[in-house]
């Protein structure tokens, strides 16, 4: 209970941090405070006047955050400026959507990545750990905004694009471990002693090897959001990742600031997760 409160605290902090940061960075990047309005010939002077000072509120960050902490108090995480609705309604629509899309890259992603990594180490077949690293060499090789490119123009599943993103990190990571762990001196042991391959690999490679993979777990997560903003954006997903994209060109500080936030609630969430199931597996261990 202790080591979990530890994590909510830290949590909160960095959230709220985090908040502060973004806002921060969205208020020092070139062309903040600019509109396309200002450009428009039909609005009279007046009318930009009072544009203007409807976003003064955002000029000195401190007063925008104190004010902003004081409405997520109640609830209310303010007004997209450019897309003209509640962010709290947003929010809802679209995060669904990534969710799902990372739910889905993810499962792709360990499926794939896992497999190849234990047929790897279990098989000892050299042609499978080869086609699993030219495999990940290739795929580590394509960035991600040119991989969901291809993935519209070919018109495949654009969610899968997140899976090949990530495994690439899962195999690689995950084929060192288990080799590494398959050749610690008990493991050893148990196949001079005649031990089948599935024995091994159930009792003395994986509970081993168990932390480290929930830690992966949760660096994976991270990834598939990361990743998530390219491939909405470039494959019109409606998701988080493509609002994203939207409010950073509109500097739609508002919104941004709740994006932050979230990306971060998560990330913190999937890593504390796994922190404390690998800390649980390894007390079980001992």
């Amino acid at each position: 209970m202790r080591r979990l409160a530890m994590h909510i605290a830290r949590l909160v902090a960095v959230m709220l941090l985090g908040g502060l940061l973004g806002a921060t960075l969205v208020r020092v990047a070139p062309g903040f405070g600019t509109d396309e309005s200002d450009l428009d010939g039909r609005l009279s002077s007046a009318s930009i006047q009072a544009l203007r000072q409807s976003n003064a509120n955002h000029e000195n960050i401190a007063i925008f955050y104190f004010h902003y902490l004081g409405r997520l108090v109640h609830g209310d995480l303010g007004m997209s400026r450019t897309l003209g609705q509640p962010v709290r309604q947003l929010l809802a629509d679209r995060l669904p959507e990534t969710l799902k899309s990372v739910g889905l890259g993810l499962t792709l992603a360990w499926t794939l990545g896992l497999s190849l990594a234990l047929a790897a180490v279990v098989s000892k077949k050299s042609y499978i750990d080869l086609f699993g690293s030219f495999l990940a060499g290739i795929l580590l090789c394509i960035p991600a905004a040119v991989l969901a490119i291809l993935f519209v123009i070919t018109r495949a599943p654009a969610r899968l694009a997140l899976g090949l993103i990530v495994f690439p990190r899962i195999f690689t990571y995950a084929r060192t471990l288990l080799f590494r762990t398959a050749s610690l001196p008990h493991v050893l042991t148990a196949r001079a002693k005649g031990i089948g391959n599935a024995r091994v690999l159930c009792w003395h490679i994986l509970p081993v090897a168990a932390p480290q993979l929930f830690a992966l777990a949760g660096v994976s997560v991270s990834l598939a959001f990361a990743a998530a903003i390219p491939v909405e954006a470039l494959c019109d997903l409606p998701g988080i990742g493509q609002l994203a994209w939207k409010a950073a060109l509109g500097r739609d500080l508002e919104l941004l600031v709740n994006l932050t936030m979230i990306v971060t609630a998560v990330t913190l969430t999937a890593n504390s997760a796994s922190d404390l199931l690998g800390h649980v597996s390894h007390a079980g261990e001992v």
